[in-house]
């Protein structure tokens, strides 16, 4: 479970990438996105890390979620319901304000555009970044994301379409808004930010309540397995935001997956390295083919500094998931390291770089990838393709005027006419073009 904070947001929220979650958010939504007619692997699913309970649209078809939302969901098809009511506001287009210039942006990029923190960086005013912190955040937040009422209803009855032919149980749906409905008695600066965003009215409810019982669907599926990874992603999560609680909810000597993993995480967070050692390979003991787990001993062991057993967890975790982009990154990133402290050779780094272009279908927004690309080609002494990646980096924050300068030092030292120099002299025009267009503003 890797933290990304926007730029210049260090005092508030941070986005966090887990690959096991994604992979149950998927999973969940896979039918019920198909439904909405969208075309497959389209939508995104992204997580935010704070308290609060929220989820939104923003930048294209990406669905950011709060993991407050997630920590007080009781069911997977609730989660699922929040999912499916979001989905109908990307297919109603309700969602159109500043997506062109986000969609080529980074996740962390996204979020700190819309609370205002992308433009004062862009503009070279942090006192402005600052003002837009904490409390701010939030109004910046509700107000750039508020839906009518209309739009808000015409969600709710495309959610419902969407689940029913999915076959998933839309009560779930309900079951969440009716949590977030005791928040209108709440005093304005105490409503969750779900609220904020999605106002939740008691007709609102009984008009969902009402279509449900005309569905056509005569029996939902049993999502038996959903539940399970339901308790194992509200156990992970615990362990990693509020790792103080753990003890309350865990039981230290059960030997089940949720305990071991909350406790496993738990510990890691509280820097316990012979208890997080212990229980992540108790985890791993669990379900040894679990790549998942293996991740996770990774991030644990390099944590702690054992970049040997830590490589070696990601090699296993990359070997039963070869396909998942945000392991092969960490992989990368520890082959990269070790190489750092002379522990390997220049066969690691070109192994590292083959793990990240072979990421950048499923990532291409994230600039962690690039910045590792840099890295390497850096060390390699390759200065060029160096600077492409860091263009994209640059590209990817919407820092045009490093991406522009970047970019025309990478076209110097790269074959012409190869794919590389190719898309360095792109993303020497985009930078072009936004720097023609903010002088004609």
């Amino acid at each position: 479970m890797t933290p990304l904070r926007p730029a210049a947001a260090q005092g508030g929220f941070s986005l966090i990438r887990d690959s096991e979650i994604e992979l149950y958010l998927k999973m969940w939504s896979a039918d019920v996105i198909k439904n909405t007619g969208l075309p497959p692997g389209s939508v995104n699913i992204i997580l935010v890390q704070s308290d609060d309970i929220n989820a939104f649209v923003a930048g294209g078809p990406n669905i950011f979620i709060y993991t407050g939302l997630l920590e007080r969901s009781e069911t997977p098809e609730e989660v699922i319901g929040v999912i499916a009511h979001e989905l109908g506001h990307i297919v109603g287009g309700h969602l159109s304000r500043g997506r062109a210039a986000m969609e080529n942006a980074s996740y962390e990029t996204i979020i700190g555009t819309i609370l205002g923190v992308g433009a004062a960086i862009l503009s070279g005013r942090g006192e402005a970044a600052q003002a837009v912190m904490g409390a701010a955040q939030n109004y910046a937040l509700s107000k750039y994301l508020a839906h009518s009422r209309v739009q808000e209803s015409s969600a709710d009855q495309a959610a419902l379409g969407f689940l029913d032919g999915a076959k998933i149980d839309p009560s779930g749906l309900t079951s969440f808004l009716k949590k977030m409905q005791s928040d209108e008695l709440l005093p304005a600066s105490q409503q969750s930010e779900y609220y904020r965003t999605h106002p939740v009215t008691r007709n609102r409810i009984s008009a969902l309540e009402s279509k449900i019982t005309e569905l056509s669907a005569k029996q939902y599926k049993d999502n038996t397995l959903w539940a399970d990874q339901h308790a194992r992603m509200k156990a992970k999560l615990m362990g990693f935001i509020h790792p103080q609680q753990v003890a309350w909810a865990y039981d230290p000597a059960a030997n089940t997956i949720p305990d071991t993993m909350a406790y496993a995480v738990a510990a890691y967070r509280q820097s316990n390295e012979e208890q997080a050692i212990e229980k992540v390979r108790a985890l791993v003991g669990l379900e040894p083919d679990n790549p998942y787990y293996h991740e996770l001993a990774g991030q644990i062991l390099a944590s702690f500094g054992h970049l040997g057993d830590a490589e070696e967890s990601y090699q296993k975790a990359h070997k039963y998931m070869p396909g998942d982009g945000l392991i092969a990154i960490a992989y990368a990133h520890i082959l990269i390291e070790r190489e750092k402290q002379g522990e390997s050779d220049a066969k690691a780094l070109q192994a590292a770089i083959k793990l990240l272009k072979g990421a950048q279908h499923s990532e291409p927004r994230s600039t962690r990838l690039y910045r590792l690309l840099a890295t390497a080609y850096g060390r390699l002494k390759d200065d060029s393709r160096a600077n492409l990646y860091l263009a994209e980096e640059s590209y990817l924050k919407r820092n045009m005027s490093d991406t522009g300068r970047l970019a025309e030092m990478a076209i110097r030292g790269l074959k012409e006419e190869s794919r590389e120099w190719q898309r360095a002299k792109d993303l020497l025009f985009y930078a072009e073009q936004a720097k023609l267009q903010k002088k004609n503003n």
